[in-house]
């Protein structure tokens, strides 16, 4: 199984769901609200007020998949989320030991 975490523009949430939904075996997400800021070396505040502010809202996917789809949900939100500019966000896939989803755990 992979972790698929990726922290997008809150405008391509939509189009997003919609692609993830066409993949067969997408195994759904979670979705929060998330806030970030430029590396120090793309941008740097001209006063203090904008370096106490300089946070531009994000959306945080996570997404706990079988490997074989796992390479296909990552591609999608590469090429929807992007759109060539700084700030589009990140996106990382890491490998699970071991995971089991709740309602189908029958006891331990």
């Amino acid at each position: 199984m992979k972790e698929i975490k990726a922290v997008i523009r809150p405008n391509k949430l939509t189009t997003l769901r919609e692609s993830l939904r066409g993949i067969p075996g997408f195994p759904g997400m979670t979705v929060s609200k998330a806030e970030g800021c430029s590396a120090p070396s793309r941008h740097s505040p001209s006063s203090i007020k904008e370096e106490l502010t300089d946070f531009t809202p994000k959306v945080r996917i996570e997404i706990v998949a079988p490997d074989e789809v796992a390479e296909a949900i990552y591609n999608a939100i590469v090429s929807v989320a992007q759109t060539g500019h700084i700030g589009d966000g990140l996106v990382w896939m890491t490998d699970i030991e071991r995971a089991s989803f709740i309602h189908k755990t029958t006891g331990l």
